[in-house]
């Protein structure tokens, strides 16, 4: 199965940031026993690119291993080199999309008018990542957008939750960017990873019809 495939069958990618490479990977941990299996780990995190690689190491080909919050092409090289399948940023900056598709790695740049959607897409971009997407009107927005682009694919992120995570769907996403609604670190934090675990399983169910 190749990487979009991936993206959207499971329909879901988990935005990891965290303020330490131990929490990021306890998160992930407990986002994969929920039965999540698209990580996506910001380089916010620190030491990201170590958790990268003990991610791969402990699920290898189990996971897609993406990276997040790629700004510019020297850090996207670095994760590619690190093992993320993916990558994927907040903006539109075109040397990181053309660094990846000289790679052959799929990247899935930020993009918000139909300007940049279009633009992201000639460019190279296996998806685009419609962000901050609920600020513009949530599935309404993906809707409008998906008129005049019924071929681009489109991931949806920034105020996905788990009420209206299907709704985005409908409106023709093939995936949502799923940032703190998931991925609630206090849970961690707080001795509750049980808790996580069962909004990852919610969110599995939530999107399965």
């Amino acid at each position: 199965m190749n990487t979009l495939d991936w993206i959207q069958k499971s329909k879901i990618v988990p935005v990891i940031r965290a303020t330490s490479a131990e929490l990021a990977f306890e998160a992930v941990t407990a986002l994969v026993e929920g039965g999540i299996d698209v990580l996506e780990i910001t380089m916010t995190v620190p030491g990201a690119i170590e958790v990268m690689r003990q991610v791969d190491i402990r699920y290898g080909n189990h996971v897609l291993l993406g990276a997040g919050t790629v700004l510019d092409p020297e850090t996207a090289a670095k994760c590619m080199d690190d093992g993320a399948k993916f990558i994927v940023s907040p903006s539109l900056d075109l040397p990181t999309v053309h660094a990846c598709v000289e790679r052959h790695i799929p990247i899935a740049p930020g993009a918000l008018t139909p300007t940049e959607v279009l633009t992201a897409w000639r460019a190279g971009a296996s998806l685009v990542k419609v962000f901050p997407c609920e600020a513009m009107g949530g599935p309404g927005y993906i809707r409008s957008l998906r008129a005049p682009f019924p071929l681009i694919p489109l991931m949806p992120t920034g105020g996905v939750t788990l009420t209206n995570a299907a709704a985005y769907l409908a409106a023709g996403a093939i995936a949502v960017g799923v940032g703190s609604d998931l991925v609630d670190l206090n849970l961690i934090r707080d001795g509750k990873r049980d808790e996580l675990i069962a909004r990852a399983r919610a969110f599995r169910v939530a999107v399965s019809g």
